[in-house]
């Protein structure tokens, strides 16, 4: 017997379960005055968002909501999406944030497979949101939110308004720490590309770890000023609505991202941090001079999604913003994964500094293992910067799994890793690189190509703005590289043109047979939408 373990029991005095709830708690008693949110003119303390949200929760309580209901939420970037995070949760009900892009059938999907009890919907979204209710089998209570930022009308849907119904709330609600840490907090369905989407379920020590995690990997100090220009939707906006009570931040709410109210934004209110896909970062650098300001300091910007273009990334730097590139997945709660600079690095030409920075990097502190392995024999590829493998990686910030769908969640966990689905390399000194999904890897004439080495270098070309290369059938070749191509405002190449400059830039055999000009389809967190191209490259 371990003598450690007699007489030495959890107890309430020295085991608590962890969640992010407990971080709003104290940002409120330690800096109640502090400005916690800015929308417009609007400006909360962390007092009366602490207050708020627990009116929320005591409301949605009132209305029976209880441990394990799920509260869908269609909403911007506002504060009622914040005091969603907290207020859901504090019922030990599980907050369901749905894609605002999504058309009717998939939102109908999702409140039905979620078993949606409450619906709180923004009025921008009505049209959508009145489409699904319609196709939906579940009947929730639906709360309509009028946003003063937005004047674009629609219509009301339901039998009350947010404000309304919050003020029916109590600002003492006794809330509820979680039974246990590992119930949910949150579903987030993933973009479902192919066949109907998965319900990825969140835990609160998860989510807890995370959003301290976040903290420690973008070192962000006590009082920073984050701008919200990824989707609160996104993974729970990464977790970061979480992760700035941490520290007594103040979140600056947008609800769309465009070039002039981000400039505005980081200059009037002096933000510290933003996050954002890459198409994020090509409209704060192609945005007119007209709408630019000089940056009050340097800007910290954490991007995931695709690699950046080595090109973008050297333009951000020289434009003031210090990048950041994170990986992850809506199956660890967003980034997971973080390329950790070296002060040395900071001495290498601009070039090979960008390539550093296009790679994925090493695994946050709040992950136990991530590795680059052999799906078949589950053994760590060689550390070569070229052999190819599936990235994998297991530890605290993993989804429980897929609601009401075993048979994925044991695929998804096989070996007792999760399998990200993404191939890459494992370099020498640690840091990971993606090459591609497994399902976008080009293979042509037995060689395999990686689509993104192919687009980094399309975004080398001046004119380019957006790119994306996938396969396309080939009768001799099998399949090679198609590319579609975005170009900047008012500039003017040709496939001829695009063409010379990737055999100036690849080998032979990568260089795309293909070029297509037009907008790129990309999904509302910037993601480009592939399976729409590779339909399209099968004509083309």
């Amino acid at each position: 017997m371990n003598p450690y373990d007699i007489d030495l029991d959890r107890n309430p005095a020295n085991f608590q379960p962890l969640t992010p709830l407990t971080s709003l708690e104290r940002a409120a008693a330690v800096y109640p005055d502090h400005t916690a949110i800015i929308h417009g003119p609007l400006r909360r303390s962390y007092a009366e968002f602490y207050a708020r949200a627990r009116k929320l929760a005591s409301a949605l309580a009132k209305r029976g909501i209880k441990r394990g209901d799920t509260v869908s939420v269609m909403l911007a970037n506002t504060p009622a999406m914040l005091e969603a995070h907290y207020g859901v949760p504090m019922t030990q009900g599980v907050l369901n944030t749905l894609n605002t892009r999504l058309d009717a059938p998939a939102i109908a999907f999702s409140l039905d497979h979620a078993e949606t009890k409450v619906l709180i919907t923004d009025r921008e979204f009505s049209r959508t949101a009145k489409e699904a209710l319609a196709l939906a089998k579940v009947k929730p209570v639906v709360i309509d939110y009028d946003d003063p930022e937005y004047s674009g009308g629609g219509e009301r849907l339901g039998e009350i308004e947010y404000e309304d119904f919050v003020a029916e709330g109590d600002a003492g609600f006794a809330w509820a720490m979680p039974d246990d840490e590992w119930d949910a907090i949150s579903l987030n369905y993933t973009s479902g590309t192919t066949g109907d989407p998965k319900g990825v379920v969140y835990h609160h020590r998860g989510a807890q770890l995370l959003a301290l995690g976040n903290i420690v990997t973008c070192s962000m100090a006590k009082h920073p000023v984050y701008l919200w220009t990824l989707p609160m939707f996104h993974c729970n906006g990464w977790c970061f609505p979480w992760s700035i009570s941490v520290v007594a931040g103040t979140h600056v709410c947008l609800r769309a991202v465009r070039a002039a109210a981000m400039f505005d934004a980081i200059a009037n209110h002096k933000v510290t941090h933003l996050c954002g896909a890459p198409i994020v970062m090509a409209t704060l650098l192609n945005a007119p001079e007209s709408e630019k300001q000089p940056l009050p300091h340097v800007v910290e910007f954490f991007t995931a999604a695709a690699p950046p273009p080595e090109a973008v990334l050297a333009a951000m730097k020289e434009a003031g913003f210090n990048v950041t590139h994170l990986y992850g997945l809506t199956e660890c709660y967003g980034p997971a994964v973080v390329n950790d600079w070296h002060a040395e690095w900071d001495t290498l030409p601009l070039a090979e500094q960008a390539a550093k920075k296009a790679r994925q990097g090493v695994r946050y502190g709040a992950l136990e293992a991530l590795d680059v392995m052999d799906p078949e024999t589950m053994a760590p590829v060689p550390r070569d910067g070229a052999t190819m493998g599936e990235v994998m990686m297991r530890g605290n910030v993993v989804m429980r799994g897929y609601l009401k769908n075993r048979k994925s969640t044991e695929a998804a966990f096989a070996g007792g890793w999760f399998h990200t689905g993404d191939l890459g390399v494992m370099h020498p000194d640690g840091y990971i690189q993606l090459k591609d999904r497994s399902k976008d890897i080009i293979i042509s004439g037995g060689e395999n190509i990686s689509s993104i080495e192919v687009e980094d270098a399309l975004y080398k070309h001046p004119a380019v703005q957006a790119a994306a290369v996938v396969a396309k059938p080939d009768d001799k070749w099998g399949e090679t590289p198609c590319a579609f191509v975005e170009l900047k405002p008012g500039a003017s190449v040709t496939a001829a043109d695009i063409i010379a400059h990737c055999k100036a830039n690849l080998a032979g055999y990568k260089v795309p047979r293909h070029v297509v000009f037009g907008e790129v389809p990309k999904t509302s967190t910037g993601k480009i939408q592939k399976f729409k191209l590779r339909e399209i490259a099968k004509g083309a």
